[in-house]
């Protein structure tokens, strides 16, 4: 029986995928971990106790049918765990390799509770649809029939590509819109190769072109084409844009030259890995090799700064970060991998300003402390006087997080509106923002958030807009 092959917690321990050494994967951008065999894997998916109440799945923002799939693993079913799998997730090898699985589902796994070590979850996920491409099992997408009807998306990131995926399984016509030269938004430009290796994003991105997804590409919305253009050309509109705009950091000396962004950084890295010509890289601008550099964050951003860093032969690397390692919102696994390939982590310290005339010598630093709770419950930094010290940096990394750009005004659109925080403001059940048939989703709607959030708004957007679609044809035929 298939329950025999299951509840082996007790007697086998958790194990993680071989991981390079530090010296080895410092040297590229290659991932990091090594892929299952079939045994590790059937082993490793065996210790899941198929609780009743399962939280792993509970706490999953797409709430994938984490049970059933590990269940099939151990048994050997591997096509039938493929197919549960990808039934509620539309890029599970992408999930399996990025999402922050010790903050949602394997931290909130069952045996883990009760000292046992979490299932791998992620690693298994990320097994399962890697064997599903080699063995063939990822099939074309072919809608059962085409329907007349055509949406235009704004965006070409995980919410986007999301919601490209399930209206073009229905038959709906779709033209995806975006500013890059590459579809994927930050899955293509954000996220370093180490943890996500492109090729896994363009098999996507491929396989919804051969699809029939029209992809129109070097798209600036309010310079190239007009969002009233896009609006008057579609049935139905999804905003999905992203954040991109990054937090500033105003101090004394923060316009020496040296001092970037992490999103030209990191997207700076990413082209040169593609193989593009990048003048600013070649040019030592966006490139760490030989410098001394610092990184000021404390996000999953940050952590991918510092390794990227690393990894471009920098002399040195630290993270400034406010508050203390118990506190910082970056994944706990990535900081550790950090820390091995040679990464230094200044805790409590916080930018005060900067040395140098023209370009960036060092970061004035300020101690910090924890002091009483805000109303979030957090503790809040509070600064130590005459506890100052320079930092030397001939590179300076701002990883402080992304806010929305003020679309209205970017785009030139009346009557969309925003909230306080700058997002689009979109009905929380369906996406439907304030303009008829125009829909938001992804970080554009809840703020900077997780790739499988956006995933999940991507799909969700989707069944809205199939239910508005078939509404205005109803309408019309009467």
């Amino acid at each position: 029986m298939a329950t025999e092959k299951m509840l082996k917690f007790v007697t086998v321990g958790r194990d993680m995928p071989e991981k390079r050494g530090a010296e080895v994967r410092r040297e590229d951008f290659n991932e990091i971990y090594s892929e299952f065999a079939a045994a590790k894997a059937e082993e490793q998916a065996s210790r899941c106790s198929q609780c009743g109440v399962p939280y792993c799945q509970a706490h999953c923002p797409l709430h994938n049918n984490i049970p059933d799939w590990l269940r099939m693993t151990a048994s050997g079913r591997l096509l039938e765990a493929y197919e549960i799998s990808q039934a509620t997730n539309t890029f599970p090898e992408i999930c399996g390799r990025i999402c922050p699985q010790d903050r949602l589902c394997e931290g909130n796994c069952v045996i883990e509770q009760s000292g046992h070590g979490t299932v791998t979850i992620g690693s298994v996920e990320k097994y399962i649809t890697d064997t599903a491409w080699e063995q063939g099992w990822v099939k074309p997408i072919v809608p059962a029939a085409e329907r007349s009807e055509s949406v235009g998306i704004i965006g070409a990131g995980p919410a986007g590509l999301a919601a490209a995926d399930v209206l073009r399984r229905h038959g709906v016509q779709v033209t995806v819109y975006d500013r890059y030269d590459r579809a994927g938004g930050l899955l293509t430009y954000g996220i370093p190769g180490f943890k996500l290796e492109k090729d896994v994003v363009m098999r996507r991105i491929a396989q919804l072109e051969d699809a029939g997804v029209e992809f129109v590409m070097n798209c600036n919305v309010g310079e190239d084409l007009t969002f009233d253009a896009i609006r008057g050309k579609h049935d139905a509109i999804l905003i999905s844009t992203g954040v991109y705009k990054t937090r500033d950091l105003v101090a004394p000396g923060s316009e020496a030259s040296g001092i970037v962004r992490a999103i030209d950084y990191l997207t700076a890295s990413n082209r040169k890995n593609f193989g593009d010509d990048v003048p600013e890289y070649d040019s030592g601008e966006l490139n760490a090799e030989g410098k001394n550099v610092v990184v000021i964050g404390g996000g999953d951003t940050a952590m991918d700064c510092v390794r990227t860093a690393i990894r471009q032969g920098a002399t040195s690397v630290k993270c400034l970060y406010r508050r203390d390692r118990a506190n910082m919102p970056g994944s706990q696994r990535e900081t550790q991998n950090a820390e091995e390939e040679g990464v230094e982590f200044v805790w409590l310290a916080a930018p005060k300003g900067f040395e140098g005339d023209t370009s960036v010598t060092g970061v004035e630093v300020q101690k910090m402390r924890l002091g009483a709770p805000d109303a979030s419950g957090r503790q809040m930094p509070e600064v130590i006087e005459g506890a100052d010290y320079v930092e030397p940096a001939d590179l300076v990394i701002k990883a402080l997080g992304f806010e929305p750009e003020d679309l209205p005004k970017l785009w030139g659109v009346d009557g969309l509106d925003v909230t306080r925080w700058g997002t689009v403001k979109a009905d929380f059940g369906t996406g439907q923002t304030s303009l008829d048939g125009v829909y938001a989703a992804g970080d554009i709607v809840r703020g900077a958030s997780l790739v499988v959030w956006a995933i999940r708004d991507g799909r969700d957007c989707a069944q809205s807009i199939l239910s508005y679609l078939s509404q205005s044809a109803t309408v019309a035929a009467e």
